[in-house]
């Protein structure tokens, strides 16, 4: 008896999905965040101030973050390249949104200071999913916790915190950029 051969359709995101993904960033991957850095703080206990800042935001910070963003995309199926880096690209702006609302209107920081981060989520996230696109999550997600560490590590202990996130973050999102054009409409088998 012949097997008959199943044939599964390129996938193409339309608005109201790439909506439910930039919702998951906003809904389940900050949440995520905040429930585990709640587990985690209790780590830097005994530590001095700038020490335990400096453990949970540039350590603890760019694992849990990366991982929160990117575990939406991990029940996709029937998926291309294409559609996996964009839906992360959404997951991450989501994610980026609520975080700049956060410091700007809970924290005070100026929404300039900000911006940045609204542009680098995205970007890291999309590079983690690269990896996923590419059967190769490990070496994109540690990537794009490297590049995450690198911003907040700078962003504490640079005098000039801004240029320094600059730097990071605009080689975050050529890197994104880069990554993008290496995708293709192929079905993740």
């Amino acid at each position: 008896m012949k097997q008959e051969e199943v044939v599964i359709p390129l996938h193409r995101p339309n608005t109201s999905e790439m909506l439910f993904f930039f919702s998951c960033g906003v809904i389940m991957s900050v949440p995520i965040t905040l429930f585990i850095v709640q587990l985690i703080n209790p780590l830097t206990t005994g530590l001095d101030e700038f020490t335990a800042t400096l453990v949970s935001t540039a350590f603890f910070a760019p694992l849990i973050e990366e991982f929160s963003k990117v575990f939406p995309l991990f029940y996709r199926h029937g998926e291309t390249q294409r559609s996996i880096f964009n839906l992360a690209l959404m997951v991450g702006l989501g994610f980026g949104i609520v975080e700049m609302m956060t410091y700007v209107v809970v924290l005070g920081v100026p929404w300039y200071f900000r911006l940045p981060g609204l542009l680098f989520h995205p970007a890291s996230t999309s590079i983690a999913a690269y990896g996923i696109a590419t059967k190769r999550p490990l070496p994109f997600f540690g990537l794009a916790v490297g590049l995450h560490f690198a911003n907040n590590f700078l962003a504490l202990t640079n005098p000039f915190p801004i240029s320094a996130s600059i730097l990071i973050v605009g080689f975050t999102v050529l890197a994104s950029w880069k990554f993008h054009a290496r995708t293709q409409e192929k079905i993740i088998a």
